[in-house]
């Protein structure tokens, strides 16, 4: 039976089209999900796209987080639902206390667009079992706002407990530890700031890596 996936759209959301054709490339069913829907459609899994959703007013994912859609998500995902939040996703899972921290502006205030390089420090999550602990990955990253920040408690909870699931080669927002992306206790949930949805193809991407995560979460509901 074939893997459906959600992909949610908010008003300002850029990257929901890339996040489906990945999911379809990974051999899954795109779902699409609209910001005012509460019936996630019997998906398997949920992703959350970049953009800037609402214009970023208040703070970025701020008011996504409050969201009809979202108020589902946080359902299934305390039933253990894999979900994913990539950049402006990432900043609405922290929004909506699915993940711990906050994504700030970047060190200097400079928007970044770059491909760069991530290290997998945890692989054995529900969007990263397919790759080797260590490895180091290629993807596209693009933000203003993706400086990962928390209380030093919560830092040292994330790397005692193994929860820092990506980190920066080489750290240009000042993000804490060098901190590109995390997840949750139980491992279902990711966020990280860097686009996997933008290297899922040879003829678009620097490489192909970001294709893992979502071959990963096929995987996982497959098992």
């Amino acid at each position: 039976m074939t893997a459906k996936i959600g992909v949610i759209t908010f008003p300002g959301t850029l990257d929901d089209v890339d996040a489906a054709r990945a999911v379809r490339i990974a051999g899954a069913e795109a779902v699409s999900l609209w910001h005012a829907d509460t019936d996630l459609q019997g998906v398997d899994a949920v992703v959350i796209p970049g953009g800037f959703s609402y214009g970023d007013y208040l703070r970025s994912g701020a008011i996504s987080a409050l969201a009809p859609v979202m108020q589902s998500v946080i359902e299934a995902a305390g039933k253990g639902m894999p979900v994913l939040g990539i950049c402006n996703g990432f900043q609405i899972l922290t929004e909506a206390r699915l993940l711990p921290g906050a994504l700030t502006r970047n060190e200097g205030l400079h928007f970044y667009c770059e491909d760069i390089y991530l290290t997998v420090e945890n692989n054995t999550t529900a969007w990263t079992n397919t790759f080797a602990s260590g490895q180091r990955i290629l993807i596209p990253s693009k933000h203003g706002e993706g400086r990962f920040q928390a209380s030093a408690d919560v830092v040292h909870m994330l790397e005692a407990e193994g929860r820092v699931v990506f980190r920066y080669v080489e750290n240009f927002n000042g993000s804490l530890n060098s901190i590109a992306g995390i997840c949750s206790e139980n491992g279902r949930v990711v966020g990280l700031m860097p686009h996997p949805e933008h290297a899922v193809e040879k003829l678009t991407g620097p490489s192909v890596d970001g294709l893992e995560l979502f071959l990963s979460a096929v995987g996982s509901i497959a098992a």
